[in-house]
């Protein structure tokens, strides 16, 4: 399990009276998927974009040197949960970065906009883990209450 601050096994906080945001892996053959919570739909989502990199990369050496805005549209919040998540797989894949923070600054059913940070992937620094190819729609789910938004995603591998 990632030890990344704040991320790991959501429930209940230590006090027991607020939920605690986090993330877990679930298996499935030839796919993994990532359930995230959050005390908020955009909480949520910053969760999976954390699990995500947690399956590709070790996270305890990444470090926060570069910081960029990342803009999502969609037609509902399924969508944008798939295409905000298969963007930071591209920035990993496309252009070597790695994400170690992430923060939803707005969020609708149909866009998102958010602030992360991380740092260029380098072999002699950051251990990778596993390949993923892809994010599906496979098992796709969001549920909210009035306490926490769980969200579920499988992806590729």
């Amino acid at each position: 399990m990632d030890s990344t601050p704040g991320a790991g096994p959501a429930g209940w906080s230590a006090e027991g009276s607020m939920p605690k945001a986090g993330y877990h892996l679930l298996e499935h053959p030839s796919d993994l998927g990532i359930e995230a919570s959050g005390r908020t739909v955009g909480e949520a989502f910053e969760q999976a974009a954390l699990g995500l990199i947690s399956v590709i990369a070790e996270t305890t050496t990444i470090e926060l040197s570069d910081e960029r805005i990342i803009k999502v549209d969609a037609q509902d919040y399924e969508n944008l949960l798939v295409r905000w998540i298969s963007e930071i797989l591209y920035l990993y894949d496309g252009e070597d970065y790695l994400l170690k923070e992430a923060k939803i600054e707005s969020i609708s059913p149909t866009k998102l906009a958010a602030k992360i940070s991380g740092e260029k992937y380098k072999p002699e620094k950051h251990k990778l883990k596993m390949d993923v190819k892809a994010v599906t729609y496979h098992q796709l789910s969001i549920e909210t209450s009035s306490a926490m938004t769980t969200v579920r995603v499988f992806l590729d591998i």
